[in-house]
């Protein structure tokens, strides 16, 4: 099976390799778009992270394409529909960083409530004054986190951890979880009535674009966290931006933005003004919140741990063998049937 892989790491290739004595396999770090898709038509297998975009054009110039790979738990920037269309497989890694994502919400978080970022920078120029670095504690304040999947979860259980009241938002609530974990559901107005802390757990759709937008922040308490480690798109940054401006957020943790993939490399924008469209004012939204000195974001890395990192990799390799043999693992869409 000639394999071609995307958005891939030195280190990434080196475990693939494993699989060169069964299939050809190319690797390139662009990610597979529209503008590339055609170089590589001879490709039976695709395997990506979350900057290639597959859809109608790509899968287009992909003829031979039977399956696609994904080295993450979302597939958002996977049309499905068009997939099943084709008769492709869509393959994902459902599990790899459940607590590796939970553990990076509270570094956001205690990033903010002890102020480390300030405090961190005054020491290394010398200043050990502690003026102005008042925090405050996580025990006693409630946490509110959006969606209560396996990530969701594990940030609900480290919450039990640090002493704090936790309430949960779900369209599709699990009461076992619930009573194991000690939380309880609330809808999502009462939660971020409710909550000191919200956290977003949920992928991001339709339904979900925007979710965290002016009605939500209108709901929240004055002087709420936000911590995003999802999806860019579940928050409306204008609206984040106003909340910001208000006091009604005091603080915001993201380890996603909407435009992110173009911030990431800002010649992508030079390189492709005629190529795709790009929500210029999200944009600009996104790079005022890099400068706000209460917004702390990292870059897409809360996976990136050793450990989460090989079970993507054993999990993929997985993927790909499996399809070979026909026996396809983790699939999120088969091809449509009858």
């Amino acid at each position: 099976m000639r394999i071609a892989v995307f958005e891939v790491e030195s280190w990434e290739a080196e475990a693939l390799a494993e699989l060169e004595s069964e299939h050809w396999i190319t690797y390139h770090r662009e990610p597979l778009e529209a503008a590339n898709a055609a170089e590589h038509a001879d490709a039976e297998a695709v395997c990506t992270f979350i900057y290639s975009e597959i859809g109608p054009g790509v899968l287009a110039a992909l003829p031979r394409l039977r399956v696609v790979t994904t080295r993450s738990t979302g597939h958002d920037h996977i049309d499905l529909a068009a997939c099943r269309e084709r008769g492709i497989t869509v393959c994902n890694v459902p599990s790899y960083g459940e607590n590796t994502v939970a553990e990076h919400v509270f570094g956001l978080l205690l990033t903010i409530s002890h102020n480390l970022t300030e405090a961190i920078d005054r020491t290394r120029r010398g200043d050990f004054s502690p003026e102005g670095l008042e925090g405050f504690d996580l025990r006693g304040r409630t946490l509110g986190v959006v969606g209560t999947g396996a990530i969701g979860r594990h940030v609900l259980e480290i919450a039990r951890g640090f002493g704090m009241e936790r309430l949960a938002y779900d369209k599709y609530p699990d009461p076992e979880a619930a009573e194991r974990l000690g939380f309880a559901y609330r809808d999502l107005d009462a939660l971020l009535a409710h909550a000191d802390v919200v956290s977003l757990h949920v992928p991001e759709t339709p339904e979900t674009h925007g979710l965290i937008g002016e009605r939500a922040f209108a709901c929240m308490k004055d002087g709420v966290v936000l911590i995003n480690t999802a999806r860019g798109g579940l928050v409306d940054v204008h609206a984040l931006l106003q909340a910001l401006a208000s006091g009604k957020v005091r603080a915001a943790g993201l380890d996603v933005l909407p435009e992110e993939p173009v911030i990431r490399e800002e010649s992508e924008v030079l390189r492709s003004l005629f190529q795709r469209e790009y929500d210029y004012r999200t944009l600009l939204a996104d790079h005022v919140l890099l400068r706000m000195r209460n917004v702390f974001i990292t870059p897409h890395s809360a996976f990136d741990t050793r450990e989460a990192l090989q079970r993507i990799l054993d999990v993929t390799i997985a993927n790909l063998r499996g399809f070979a043999r026909d026996a396809p693992r983790s699939v999120v869409a088969g091809p449509v049937s009858g």
